[in-house]
């Protein structure tokens, strides 16, 4: 069998007439998988009780995915003699739908607060929770968790450095004290998989090279006051990654619209660093226009200027090679020329600033992160009393401190954002909750 299309496990299940290919079997896995299901109610930016129309990470995940297909597509035509090195068109979709599966309640205020409370216990990190979700959190395997092919899992893998060695060298206490003194910031965690998953990315890397291996791991070192951070990615982690940030820069910039925290205004931000020449090409001149007049047809025509921008990045993309590796899936990338990219964070940098930024966004951020912290906190002192019984029989199965406070871990970071506040307001709030209830 070809490596890439390899599996951890020794023998899965063989069903007759299973017409699939390996990769198509790939994406059933994850589409049916609880954690997938779980993204239907966990934050993007805005939370999921804000409003029915702006995305949840589900729904964002499906948009990377098809935008991932595209980008695919668009990359056969243009360079048809690397199509048998391009993922096949369900391969990247499973990355794209995978994506953010480890990503805690609260959006990155809930990873902010689970990196803190796992300080001392190795750290948390939500690509590094995905990793973990794939290869033995989900329970379609008795140990391998979903046990995607070797191929699947490289494209995921986002930053192939462990925490350990990205976390800056000298992080700050985990004290009361410096718990409220600019707590995203400080406690912000490296990007990375965890050391926990050592042995599965030891996996995911073998039939490299010794020399692929060592380049691939390559990365800046860590300061005092700043993380680390990995150098290369795969091919098919290039174009997740692509496909990701087109759909937050641009999406979530839709969002912002519709929900009238974006203005013309703020569009003249992006514009500046809209380059006439490429934007010509591309037919976004009237974009403006289009995002903005409020008219009978201004869904239609705020669409069809979504439709060009994503069109336009898309079609920009092109492949680089890096002739240092020897595996031409490390050496491919997709990357986008200066134009579109200096378009693109523009886009992305307007988001943060006037969406992210926002005051009240930032309350939701705040309220989340404590509710984190104190879950962790009361699940801590007792667990036994407090763990579902799943959790309960891992945790007391558990041969360190270290190994049950992961436990407690992935029991939080798995939480949907609506779940996280009933269990808290059963724990903290008098007049919530019931013996009866089902949580």
């Amino acid at each position: 069998m070809n490596k890439w299309k390899e599996r951890r496990a020794p023998a899965g299940v063989k069903r007759q007439e299973d017409q699939r290919e390996e990769y198509e079997r790939d994406r059933a896995r994850v589409i049916h998988s609880s954690a997938f299901r779980r993204l239907q109610a966990k934050t993007q930016i805005l939370g999921v009780l804000e409003g029915d129309f702006h995305r949840t990470r589900l729904t964002h995940s499906m948009e990377v995915a098809q935008i991932g297909r595209g980008l695919v597509l668009n990359l056969q035509k243009r360079f048809p003699e690397l199509n048998d090195l391009l993922p096949r068109l369900e391969q990247i979709e499973t990355t794209g739908l995978a994506h953010d599966l480890g990503h805690p309640p609260f959006g990155h205020g809930g990873e902010t607060a689970l990196n803190y409370a796992m300080a001392d216990y190795g750290g948390f990190e939500g690509n590094g929770q995905t990793l973990r979700i794939l290869s033995l959190l989900e329970s379609h395997t008795p140990e391998n968790g979903l046990d995607l092919t070797r191929r699947t899992l490289l494209g995921v893998l986002k930053y192939p450095i462990p925490y350990s060695n990205l976390c800056r060298t000298s992080p700050p206490e985990a004290t009361e004290k410096s718990a409220h003194l600019n707590f995203q910031r400080t406690w912000q965690p490296p990007k990375c998989f965890l050391d926990t998953e050592q042995e599965v990315f030891n996996w995911i890397i073998a039939p490299l090279s010794d020399t692929d291996k060592i380049r691939f791991s390559e990365n800046t070192s860590p300061t005092k006051h700043s993380h680390g951070r990995s150098l290369h990615k795969a091919l098919d982690a290039s174009l997740m990654n692509l496909a990701d940030d087109i759909a937050y820069g641009i999406h979530d910039f839709e969002d912002g619209i519709v929900l009238r925290l974006l203005t013309p205004e703020h569009w003249q931000e992006v514009a500046h660093q809209l380059d006439p020449k490429w934007a010509e090409k591309n037919n976004l001149l009237q974009i403006e226009t289009m995002l903005f007049t409020r008219t009978n047809n201004s869904g239609y025509n705020r669409r069809q200027a979504v439709g060009a921008l994503v069109h336009a990045l898309i079609s920009s993309a092109e492949l680089k090679l890096n002739e240092k590796f020897e595996e031409p899936l490390l050496g491919w990338n997709v990357v986008l020329p200066e134009e579109p990219q200096r378009f693109l964070k523009a886009l992305k940098e307007t988001v943060s600033r006037h969406v992210i930024q926002l005051n009240t966004v930032q309350a939701a951020t705040f309220k989340g992160r404590k509710i984190v912290l104190s879950l962790f906190d009361a699940l801590s002192a007792e667990p036994e009393m407090l763990l579902p019984s799943s959790f309960q029989l891992l945790w007391k199965a558990a041969k360190s401190d270290l190994q049950q406070k992961r436990i407690i871990c992935d029991f939080i970071a798995g939480m949907t954002d609506q779940y996280a506040n009933r269990f808290y307001e059963r724990l903290f709030l008098p007049g919530h909750g019931s013996v009866f209830d089902r949580i």
